[in-house]
């Protein structure tokens, strides 16, 4: 571990399920992928993230790390497994969540669309910590994206059928790319082949 790296403090909780998710060979990891997760708070995307919605494998969606809103980091999914938040990315992936409200609780109506919570000072010191430190770990990563960039999909408004809302839009418009960018070793990749 490089020495100019700080203790990053993470809190390993690991969802129910995380022991029948696909297991992965690190060295097929070359991506991370931001997201939001578009609730409240850090209670309501654990109590969303141990919701089993494959029957088949009895997993769910989640994404590998959490950083709350006063940058307090969990961990719900091993980075040797293979967590479910980006369609067609996941083998390759590490998911990480940050709280934020995004569009609750009307995702897909068509004026509620904006995004408006700012990231605090807090979560984007730890997001850049744990980029690094996955940087200086793991040398095959060298991509970053957000969720909306790679998931470009439109859905009917559930408001008005006549409209169409992009499905994806987190991390959203008040993320500082330009900021992160600065200060982690990856290069943002927009819609790569999965």
């Amino acid at each position: 571990m490089p020495a100019d790296l700080p203790t990053l403090p993470v809190h390993v909780q690991p969802l129910p399920y995380e022991a029948r998710l696909e297991a992965r060979p690190l060295s097929q990891v070359d991506l991370v992928i931001i997201h939001c997760t578009e609730v409240p708070d850090l209670a309501m995307a654990r109590g969303y993230g141990e919701k089993v919605l494959y029957e088949s494998t009895g997993t769910g969606n989640s994404g590998h790390f959490y950083i709350d809103r006063d940058g307090t980091l969990h961990q719900y999914v091993a980075i040797d497994r293979v967590a479910h938040h980006t369609r067609g990315y996941n083998p390759r992936s590490i998911g990480i969540e940050l709280v934020n409200t995004g569009r609750y609780p009307h995702w897909y109506a068509s004026g509620h669309q904006a995004m408006d919570e700012p990231y605090t000072a807090a979560q984007i010191d730890t997001l850049v910590a744990l980029l690094r430190r996955l940087a200086a770990e793991h040398p095959g990563l060298r991509h970053i994206a957000g969720h909306e960039d790679l998931d470009t999909t439109r859905v009917e408004a559930s408001d008005d059928p006549t409209q169409q809302v992009r499905r994806k839009r987190d991390p959203g418009p008040l993320f500082p790319w330009a900021h992160v960018l600065a200060n982690v070793p990856l290069a943002r990749i927009e819609a790569p082949s999965p």
